[in-house]
């Protein structure tokens, strides 16, 4: 069972800047696909980012493109999400999950362990 750690969310101004880490442990995530995702208050929780990357696969949300990046160091056991020109609309509680196996995926469902989830706020 994989463990996983948020950290990096906090308040601020449209068109700044957050690097979100999720830390893993109790298994390497080198094979495993990851992804993020975002519960906005009273708004479901919906799909950000994924990534598997000994599959050299990733894919985003529209409404990230562009604008956020995933990536992961093997050796920290951490994945990231690099977030820039943020929007007050970006504004939710973060996510980062695990899927044991397979590629990655948008449903929240097909995850198999979560983190506690960190909060973004973007300022106008």
């Amino acid at each position: 069972q994989v463990q996983l750690v948020e950290s990096g969310g906090g308040l601020v101004q449209a068109g700044g800047s957050l690097r979100l880490s999720c830390a893993a442990s109790g298994h390497t995530i080198r094979n495993y696909a990851m992804g993020w995702f975002r519960q906005a208050p009273g708004k479901e929780r919906e799909f950000v980012a994924a990534s598997r990357w000994n599959a050299g696969s990733t894919d985003y949300a529209d409404s990230v493109k562009g604008r956020f990046t995933i990536s992961r160091d093997n050796v920290k056991n951490t994945e990231y999400l690099q977030m820039n020109s943020l929007k007050p609309e970006d504004t939710a509680v973060y996510y980062c999950a695990v899927r044991y196996s397979g590629n990655w995926s948008t449903r929240e469902d097909e995850y198999d362990s979560w983190g506690q989830g960190t909060q973004v706020t973007v300022s106008s």
